[in-house]
């Protein structure tokens, strides 16, 4: 009889310990991911406050993605040196920091410069949080893990957009927001720093220098094959996602109001699904819920690319239907790459993965807006159905890169939240 942990009965619940882990993860999830999205919706107030260009507003939003790729390369040679905890309350500090100074900045260069700072650290912290789910979660449960801290986005689509936007319209000054989001994070910062457990046992053994950990790094077909599948699947993400909008309101009859409507809408479905989905991965195994979420991102990626004009709620259902399957595949899909890291290593990879995904949420709209057009100026957008195409053909590459995947070759056992009474949650 085959006594592994596959066929033994595991516990699947998580401890009062474990939910305090997750709670602090999505709370700096959170605060990292709001402050990624809502600078895209102050663009008006920005470009009339600073007097800058469209053009100098699209640098303001990239910096934040190159910023976090670059930096996500360069902590991926060191970070496994240093405690999981330590790492991650030093790029959190460091991006709260950031976050001020961007509702601090007096004009275009500062506020340039602190979006690139908030990308680097923002980056780092956000590569953090899945190493420590990768170091304390085991397979059976990480699912669930990943699921919930991950569900900050919507969260943060749901009640941080709507409150920041609402901060801005009260205060008449776009910097206030960010000014709430750093208070926020400090908050959370202290917390964080009382009640993170520390994690050191992937610096057990021998360190290589940092240009031998990142060339051990590459060197893994595990972890190439995961660059490439994280990649594909956020290319087949982000090229939709930044034109739904546009493209409900040109083509399909949308008004501006009926937008926090259909955005709140598919935040509450992606909140909830996400979530059944972490389940469902712990359950069944993240391979064949990636392949259902993915097989259905597909489908949802045609739908949402060819809408004609259809009302309010058709509209919601279609945004929620891709946004849900869209966002949903990641769960498993991060349990598969946390799964095939090398434990050792397993800092520096998730670092690079992440700066490959950031990569990828920069390249994405570059590649829609030199194949979307529009039939008269501010008229109806053409050649979103082509877009479409070329983004499943990158959603469907990202299926067959996931059959490469393997788990890692050796493992080391997850370690314990705390090495002390389980705290209650927080």
């Amino acid at each position: 009889m085959n006594t592994t942990t596959d066929t033994l009965p595991v516990r699947r619940n998580l401890k009062p310990a474990e939910w305090t882990l997750i709670v602090l993860l999505s709370a700096i999830n959170f605060t990292h991911i709001l402050d990624f999205v809502i600078v895209m919706p102050l663009g008006d107030q920005l470009r009339q406050s600073l007097k800058i260009t469209p053009r100098q507003f699209g640098f303001v939003v990239s910096a934040y993605g190159v910023a976090a790729m670059t930096a996500g390369v360069l902590a991926s040679a060191v970070v496994d040196r240093f405690d999981r905890k330590t790492v991650l309350l030093v790029a959190f500090a460091g991006f709260i920091l950031a976050t001020l100074y961007c509702g601090l900045a007096g004009d275009y260069e500062h506020l340039l410069l602190a979006r690139g700072l908030a990308g680097a650290f923002g980056g780092v912290a956000a590569s953090g949080i899945m190493a420590v789910i990768g170091d304390v979660f085991p397979d059976h449960r990480r699912g669930k893990a990943i699921g919930a801290v991950t569900s900050s986005f919507a969260v943060a689509s749901i009640i941080g957009l709507p409150i920041g936007l609402t901060l801005a319209t009260w205060s008449g000054e776009w910097g206030v927001p960010f000014l709430a989001i750093a208070g926020l994070g400090a908050v959370v910062w202290v917390v964080a720093a009382w009640r993170l457990p520390s994690l050191t046992k992937h610096r057990a053994g021998p360190r290589a220098n940092p240009f031998t950990q990142f060339a051990a790094v590459v060197r893994q077909p595990n972890h190439l094959w995961s660059f490439a599948f994280m990649l594909t699947m956020v290319f087949g993400t982000f090229i939709i996602i930044p034109y739904i909008a546009p493209y409900m309101q040109a083509n399909c009859g949308r008004r501006a109001e009926d937008l926090p409507i259909i955005y709140a809408v598919a935040g509450v479905c992606s909140l909830v699904m996400m979530n059944v989905i972490g389940v469902l991965t712990d359950k069944f195994g993240p391979r064949p819920m990636f392949l259902i979420c993915a097989a259905l991102t597909l489908v949802m990626t045609l739908v949402v690319t060819n809408l004609p004009p259809i009302g309010l709620w058709t509209a919601a259902a279609a945004a929620s239907g891709f946004m849900v399957v869209a966002a949903g595949r990641v769960v498993p899909a991060q349990a598969m790459m946390l799964r095939s890291a090398d434990p050792k290593l397993r800092g520096a990879f998730t670092n690079l993965n992440s700066a490959v995904s950031h990569l990828a949420t920069g390249v994405g709209p570059l590649i829609t807006g030199a194949i979307v057009g529009e039939e008269y100026p501010g008229g109806p957008l053409t050649n979103y159905w082509l877009a479409g195409l070329v983004a499943m053909g990158f959603g469907t590459v990202a299926l067959g890169l996931s059959f490469l995947l393997r788990p890692a070759k050796a493992a080391v056992p997850a370690a314990a939240p705390v090495q002390q009474p389980e705290p209650a949650v927080v």
